[in-house]
C-alpha cells in the first residue's frame, strides 16, 4: 500500500527586510508539501492504522530528504514544525493521523539531531486554504526566537478527497528577536528551574 500522490509543492522564503530594519542575514523559511489522496475520504473508517502503518514511513523519508535538500544539512535547520489540511470530505482525524505517527515524525528529528518534539497544526480546508506551519527551536522548547509560523495555500488543493501534509523549518529565529524566553518568565515569576516538576 503507498499514498497515491498528486503532486509535491515547495515553499521557500527569504526576509532581507523585517521591522523596518534589514536582517544582518537572510531569515529563511521553508516547507516541503506532499498532495496525496485521502485513503478514507467520505466514509467512517474505525481502523486508520493499516494506511498510517504504510503511509507514515514512505512520506516520513521522502519528504525528509527533500528538506534536507533544501537546507543543505540537518545541521542548517533550526527551527522546525509539521501541519496537514485534509479536504472536505475528510475528517481532522485522517490529518491527524498522517502527522502524528513515529512512523512520520521520527525521520525529520532523526535528521535535524532534534530534542523537541515537532510543533504542529491539523486543520481541514478546501483548495487554497491557509496553510499555517508553526515552529519551534528544534532543541530547545523555552527559546521563542524561534516561534515562527510559515503561512502559504496551494491554489488547486486540497481537493475535498485529499490532505496535504507538509514539514516546514527556519534556518535560524527572527532577526531582531527581543521578548527573551520562557525561562526568564518562569524565573521572574517564581519558578525553580533545577526542578523540573515546578516548571
Amino acid at each position: 500500500m503507498e499514498p497515491r500522490i498528486r503532486k509535491i509543492v515547495t515553499y521557500d522564503e527569504e526576509i532581507l527586510i523585517e521591522g523596518f530594519r534589514e536582517a544582518a542575514k537572510p531569515w529563511r523559511m521553508f516547507a516541503v508539501a506532499a498532495v496525496l489522496e485521502n485513503p478514507w475520504a467520505g466514509r467512517y473508517v474505525e481502523d486508520l492504522q493499516p494506511e498510517i502503518r504504510a503511509f507514515g514511513p514512505v512520506l516520513g523519508e521522502m519528504m525528509t530528504d527533500r528538506m534536507i535538500a533544501l537546507a543543505g544539512s540537518g545541521a542548517a535547520i533550526e527551527a522546525y514544525g509539521k501541519a496537514a489540511v485534509v479536504g472536505l470530505n475528510g475528517e481532522i482525524e485522517h490529518a491527524s493521523g498522517l502527522i502524528h505517527t513515529l512512523r512520520f515524525g521520527n525521520f525529520y528529528r532523526a535528521a535535524v539531531d532534534a530534542k523537541s518534539y515537532l510543533a504542529f497544526t491539523n486543520t481541514r480546508g478546501g483548495a487554497n486554504a491557509p496553510i499555517m506551519v508553526p515552529l519551534m527551536d528544534k532543541n530547545d522548547a523555552g527559546r521563542r526566537s524561534h516561534y515562527l509560523t510559515i503561512q502559504f495555500a496551494i491554489p488547486d488543493a486540497p481537493c475535498d478527497d485529499e490532505i496535504v501534509v507538509v514539514l516546514g523549518a527556519a534556518m535560524s529565529g527572527r532577526p531582531h528577536h527581543r521578548i527573551g524566553d520562557r525561562y526568564q518568565d518562569l524565573k521572574d515569576l517564581g519558578h525553580d528551574l533545577d526542578n523540573p516538576a515546578a516548571v
